[in-house]
């Protein structure tokens, strides 16, 4: 079977209708993955904060650690020390 005039014409205006459809389903995808690149930032900005605020909760603990470690010794000498009479 040969392919006519009336074929091939047939067939350019379908495959221009199918890659019309195509490049229309794009544009749609184009909107969808912009969506999920905003929440995706949305929530690296969210990662970022937590890990600032996990950073500062670390700094705060280890000069509260420092602290005991300082006051650490001092409680142990009480501790040792002989017990005082009463006065009176």
């Amino acid at each position: 079977m040969f392919l006519t005039k009336q074929h091939l014409t047939m067939a350019r205006t379908l495959a221009l209708a199918i890659a019309t459809l195509g490049l229309g389903a794009c544009a749609t995808y184009d909107d969808e993955f912009a969506g999920i690149n905003s929440r995706l930032d949305q929530l690296d900005t969210r990662v970022q904060s937590a890990a600032q605020s996990a950073e500062a909760a670390n700094q705060s603990a280890q000069q509260a650690n420092q602290r005991l470690d300082q006051i650490e010794g001092r409680v142990q000498q009480l501790e040792a020390a002989p017990r005082r009479e009463p006065r009176g």
